[in-house]
């Protein structure tokens, strides 16, 4: 009887032997996200920001996002079948429809919660609305819409490992590979980059998102001060 070589020597060999197919696939997978989430930015946060100026259409908008939410990934995927066929655009389409709803609701939750009193004083210093928006809701409100964002990006990248059951590319071929042939070594070399890939993109907008706080934005302008005043 054959004794079967331990799981992280397999491992180890895979990744040595198909490096290259890994890194085309990462690309591929990192590829899908971005294109999704991209669209998401570009729709969702003026949608929540238009929803803010136009609240009863709020409930209707965001419960229409959360509808998404309940729907399955893979009947999801293969509704869209019959509009976008199989392919990276099915899974594109998929990936913006699930993550509307933190992106839609953060930016509407943010700039709902900024101070009435600060748009107030803004208004009566003379500033139009777009400036308003600009330079006092955006920049108090956008921590919130961060984190917004950070939730649809992690769901974007581990969902879009499913891009390739309906004909897609992206590392959830190497899962989906693994899995049909029952082999844990290639199901992981699929899995462990797209964790790494969802994990590092919410450290990075994680870092925004402290940059952006307000609190630590006025305690750079202070220093600022300190030091031109400070200096001869």
């Amino acid at each position: 009887m054959l004794q079967q070589k331990p799981f992280l020597e397999l491992f180890s060999a895979y990744v040595i032997r198909f490096w290259p197919r890994i890194l085309q696939l990462t690309w591929q997978h990192i590829t899908i996200s971005f294109i999704a989430l991209m669209i998401t930015l570009v729709v969702c946060i003026p949608l929540g920001i238009y929803l803010t100026k136009n609240e009863k259409l709020a409930p209707y908008a965001i419960g229409v996002a959360n509808i998404f939410q309940t729907i399955p990934s893979l009947a999801l995927l293969g509704f869209l079948i019959f509009i976008f066929g199989i392919g990276n655009d099915n899974a594109i389409c998929a990936l913006f429809l699930y993550a509307m709803l933190p992106v839609i609701q953060n930016t509407y939750t943010g700039l709902k919660n900024v101070p009435r009193h600060l748009i107030l004083a803004a208004r009566g210093m003379g500033m139009t609305e777009y400036q308003i928006l600009m330079r006092v809701q955006v920049p108090i409100g956008l921590p919130v819409i961060l984190a917004g964002v950070r939730v649809a990006t992690v769901w974007i990248i581990g969902t879009a490992t499913l891009a390739s059951a309906i004909g897609g590319g992206g590392l959830g071929r190497l899962i989906f590979s693994g899995l049909a042939s029952i082999r844990n070594e290639v199901v992981l070399a699929g899995a462990l980059p797209a964790t790494l890939l969802a994990l590092g993109a919410d450290q990075i907008l994680k870092m925004f998102q402290a940059y952006a706080d307000p609190k630590r934005r006025a305690m750079r302008l202070s220093k600022k001060m300190e030091t031109s005043v400070d200096r001869p």
